[in-house]
């Protein structure tokens, strides 16, 4: 990985904050940062997530304590005081949210005090110190849950049997997370569970206050929540396990399995729900296969994505689509531990294909790595060139495909060139939707 992060694909912690905070049900963001913080975050985050930007109380019409050079000098605690007495004038919401920016940390403004100033009048209010310097907005995702769970969330709630708490998918950072939340949802309720996913239209506030009722949590991810779950482990006891996020039929099989197991449902029931589901979706899939074939739509095909990303669509393409995904990219900034978890899925996969897994932050880096793994040696004399090709990634790979003469997809963030409103990839229907975009995208030119 280079030591330096060029085109980064994610905002800073405050960003991926909002765009989780906007996403909660009745939910209120209340920013103490600097002036602009909020503009360039929103714009950055309409640039990048397929036209989605608001939500309730979101976007520009967010509140802001647009700390200046005053408050730098005196504090901001009074201007951030001021700010959330006028946005409960002003804003109807069921639960406000502080979240603060660079500046504000720096300068040491005691966040909690002026949020436990207006829990005492019992305003319905708690608060995530976000300050851009602590990581990426997936981080933010991730502090925004921690601030749930020790905040807001009932601690006197008895466990339910069958009651599971669904998170890893970042709002707007996962730009298909509508998508992915739902079909997750409802392939979750066919197991006979209850299913709380925080972020979707189906939640509730009430909902996210009984979390702990849940006996496990289930992270579709192998880093985003993670650290969150463990909170949520230590505060009401209850167990997670980290999954990949299920794309496609053998990765979704595998995915309802181990939920079962964690939660020693009955094997037969699981099974039928599997053997319903991949009869549909084969019946689905069956009328495409003739033209699949003569058409010879395989494609050799580079993977460029998030930690979620990276490896589920390499998994999807290699194992259920019968492509040939020779690289993989991850283009998160990960910790040692990590990489090496993500590389042990792309281990054995079912295909037997071996993708080579690189974790690159510098975008121009990646034709490189692919130039490695597949020399562009023409003057051999039976040269073996890399096409038919794809590349999956984000807008920012469109450049790298355009120099293989590939088709592109746009999947992970940023996604600047497709309009998302409930797409969503995971599960059986999510793949089919997935076959869908990259078969129309490899024959638009016919």
């Amino acid at each position: 990985m280079s030591s330096f992060i060029e085109r980064p694909r994610y905002l800073c912690p405050l960003g991926g904050a909002l765009m989780a905070v906007t996403a909660i049900p009745r939910a209120i963001p209340i920013i103490h940062a600097a002036v602009g913080c909020a503009g360039n975050i929103i714009w950055g985050q309409n640039g990048g997530g397929g036209l989605q930007v608001g939500g309730y109380c979101g976007g520009l019409s967010m509140p802001s304590s647009n700390v200046q050079e005053r408050e730098v000098v005196f504090g901001g605690g009074e201007r951030l005081r001021e700010e959330i007495r006028n946005t409960l004038e002003v804003m109807d919401g069921d639960l406000f949210f502080v979240l603060t920016g660079c500046v504000t940390e720096v300068i040491g403004d005691d966040i909690k005090a002026v949020v436990k100033e207006f829990q005492d009048e019992g305003v319905p209010i708690t608060f995530a110190e976000t300050g851009g310097f602590k990581g990426n907005s997936y981080y933010g995702y991730d502090l925004v849950l921690q601030s749930l769970f020790r905040n807001y969330i009932r601690r006197d709630a008895q466990k339910t049997a069958g009651k599971v708490n669904l998170f890893g998918i970042p709002p707007f950072m996962d730009v298909f997370w509508r998508g992915n939340l739902d079909e997750l949802r409802l392939l979750l309720q066919k197991l006979g569970l209850t299913v709380n996913t925080f972020f979707t239209a189906a939640d509730s506030l009430e909902g996210i206050k009984n979390a702990a009722e849940a006996e496990l949590n289930i992270v579709v991810s192998d880093v985003y929540g993670v650290e969150a779950a463990e909170v949520f482990k230590e505060l009401y006891g209850t167990p997670y396990i980290a999954l990949s996020l299920p794309v496609g039929p053998a990765a979704t099989d595998l995915f309802l399995r181990q939920v079962g197991d964690a939660l020693s449902l009955d094997r037969q029931s699981i099974e039928q729900v599997v053997e319903q589901e991949n009869r549909l979706y084969y019946h689905y899939l069956d009328p495409l296969a003739e033209c699949y074939n003569d058409l010879d739509l395989q494609r050799y095909s580079v993977v460029v994505g998030d930690a979620n990303y990276a490896v589920a669509i390499t998994k999807f393409l290699a194992d259920d689509l019968g492509w040939l995904p020779e690289l993989a990219v991850c283009t998160d900034p990960l910790e040692e531990s990590q990489q090496q978890r993500l590389a042990s899925r792309l281990a054995g996969l079912e295909s037997g294909i071996q993708p080579h897994v690189v974790f690159e932050t510098d975008t121009s880096e990646i034709i490189n790595h692919l130039n490695q793994r597949w020399p562009h040696n023409k003057s051999q004399k039976y040269y073996n060139a890399f096409s038919p090709a794809f590349v999956v990634g984000s807008s920012l790979d469109r450049e790298l495909a355009i120099s293989l003469g590939a088709p592109h997809l746009s999947v992970s963030f940023p996604v600047a060139n497709r309009a998302v409103l409930d797409r969503g990839y995971s599960g059986y229907r999510g793949g089919l939707c997935l076959i869908e975009d990259l078969l129309s995208a490899a024959i638009a030119g016919r």
